[in-house]
């Protein structure tokens, strides 16, 4: 698809929170030349954009890292985009003290069954032999907490924000999924990252990563700047909170995952495998 000038339309699709909107601030708000290519931003939760991902529907998309293992034969992941958890993560969260053994049987509203703190929690009951006593609801991710402190459910699995937030709401931490993660393996836990359409062809495909970059390093040289275009989707959170949630998935990692983060990738993702939650083995594609 082209414009009127010619240039070639990208579709980006990214979540609604200030992680993605501090990433992408200079790429939405023209703050570089991106000769060739006009980039259009599509706004939408995570479960949903990994939907679209299966149907191949967007040139450029945020995905949580277990989606892309169903991902392979349309998307390759690009270097830079990526949201690394660092002895942090998706956290499970109760309405009353619990423990990692009072989950098997607990029902667990939880973000979608193709994100990465899904897969997570999953092999947190493998790990504890309770894989299929897993019970849970899949519900909007920023429904979760709310539903926790309501009673609808004595649990919940979140990301985003409500890492930050869930406390102000009375609930209690049982596990966070990135420190479990880092105790077993010595790694960081690779949640999210950006893939590419593989039929835009190489040269695109490479074209379209450098733009990706250095929008993500404008952000990085423009702290304030990209963090106030950030805060316009911060829910329940001032500009100090706002931060430090940005700087936890928009650091170097993001910039490239380098060799430690591609090796995250690669366990998470065979460890899925080994449990029997990917179906098939996954070979890593990158758009170098």
């Amino acid at each position: 698809m082209s414009t009127a000038t010619g240039d070639r339309v990208i579709r980006v699709g990214h979540s609604p929170d200030p992680d993605d909107a501090f990433m992408f601030h200079a790429l939405a708000n023209d703050k570089f030349p991106t000769p060739g290519y006009k980039f259009v931003h599509e706004l939408q939760d995570i479960e949903t954009l990994n939907r679209r991902a299966l149907k191949g529907e967007l040139e450029v998309t945020a995905v949580s890292i277990h989606a892309y293992s169903f991902l392979l034969d349309k998307y390759a992941l690009l270097p830079s985009g990526c949201s690394m958890g660092d002895k942090y993560g998706p956290m499970v969260v109760a309405r009353k003290p619990l423990t990692v053994g009072d989950l098997p049987g607990t029902k667990i509203a939880v973000p979608g069954t193709l994100t990465t703190a899904f897969l997570t929690l999953n092999l947190l009951f493998d790990s504890i032999g309770a894989n299929g006593k897993l019970t849970y609801d899949v519900i909007p991710f920023d429904e979760i907490l709310n539903a926790v402190e309501s009673g609808k459910y004595d649990a919940g699995l979140i990301i985003h924000e409500g890492q930050l937030t869930f406390q102000n709401q009375g609930l209690h931490l049982v596990r966070d999924l990135g420190v479990w993660w880092q105790e077993q393996t010595g790694l960081p836990l690779p949640l999210g990252g950006n893939v590419v359409r593989k039929d835009l062809g190489t040269p695109a495909m490479k074209e379209i990563s450098a733009h990706i970059k250095r929008s993500i390093q404008y952000a990085l040289d423009h702290r304030h700047e990209a963090l106030q275009h950030a805060l316009k989707y911060a829910r329940d959170m001032d500009v100090t909170l706002a931060d430090k949630f940005v700087g936890m998935y928009v650091n170097d990692w993001t910039l490239d995952y380098g060799d430690r983060g591609r090796a995250a990738i690669r366990k998470l993702l065979a460890e899925g495998h080994r449990a029997g939650i990917i179906p098939n083995p996954v070979e890593l594609e990158f758009v170098e």
